[in-house]
């Protein structure tokens, strides 16, 4: 059963990238083929990946650079659509670049699914305020990544078992929204997501790395704590 859809982007992910890894080591994991990736077409696209999640309904949705920002229009224009979750990693920004320039503008509203954004502080592709202010758009958590360029392979991210955890915090969180109490352990409760900013400081997250976790339940906030760091841990 696959449980998880792994977005690429511009020109796709090809080995040894982080997302071809895990769709080559996760059963559950599929690797979403998208039509003419160094010239995509949003409409082909958003059509595609939406065939793929009616043939995966409750899937997590794991989307890289473009990848990051399809998944967010299709959220925006499909909310009927069953997912899960959106692990969002260093999404790509649309202004100004000519080849992606047409993905644009990028939808700045709630997602409507429990969502994470994975920003790095020297991403050529997007600024990290940005990228933080497109969370709070989507109502989404924000993970700091540090210096983690693209987070793709020139920054060495090649198998990087992190974002699989990345995404159980995220489907538990999912769980628990939909009521789902047993999900968690004993004293453990979801706080109420209308009374929880989605971008919070360290008071009131859990570090990871250089960076702020802020899922809303302490459970999730264990599974964060338990990630490896570190540039050894990602190749």
């Amino acid at each position: 059963m696959i449980t998880t859809l792994i977005v690429a982007g511009l020109d796709g992910s090809a080995a040894p990238h982080w997302q071809q890894w895990w769709a080559a080591s996760d059963p559950h994991a599929l690797m979403v083929e998208l039509s003419d990736p160094g010239r995509p077409s949003p409409s082909v696209w958003e059509v595609e990946l939406a065939s793929m999640i009616l043939q995966h309904p409750g899937c997590v949705l794991v989307g890289h650079s473009l990848g990051s920002i399809l998944i967010t229009r299709l959220l925006t224009q499909w909310p009927h659509l069953r997912v899960k979750a959106a692990l969002l990693v260093a999404p790509a920004e649309t202004g100004g670049a000519d080849r992606i320039a047409h993905f644009g503008p990028i939808p700045e509203r709630d997602l409507g699914v429990p969502a994470l954004v994975a920003g790095s502080r020297n991403d050529p592709w997007m600024g990290f305020e940005r990228a933080q202010a497109l969370a709070g758009a989507w109502g989404a958590g924000f993970l700091d990544m540090g210096h983690a360029g693209h987070v793709n392979v020139a920054s060495g991210y090649g198998p990087w078992p992190a974002a699989r955890a990345l995404r159980d915090g995220l489907r538990a969180e999912a769980e628990a929204r939909a009521g789902f109490g047993d999900a968690f352990g004993a004293g453990d409760e979801a706080e109420d997501p209308a009374e929880t900013p989605a971008l919070r400081r360290s008071s009131s997250g859990v570090a990871y790395g250089p960076g702020i976790l802020p899922f809303r339940a302490r459970a999730l906030r264990r599974i964060a704590a338990g990630l490896a760091v570190g540039r050894g841990a990602r190749r």
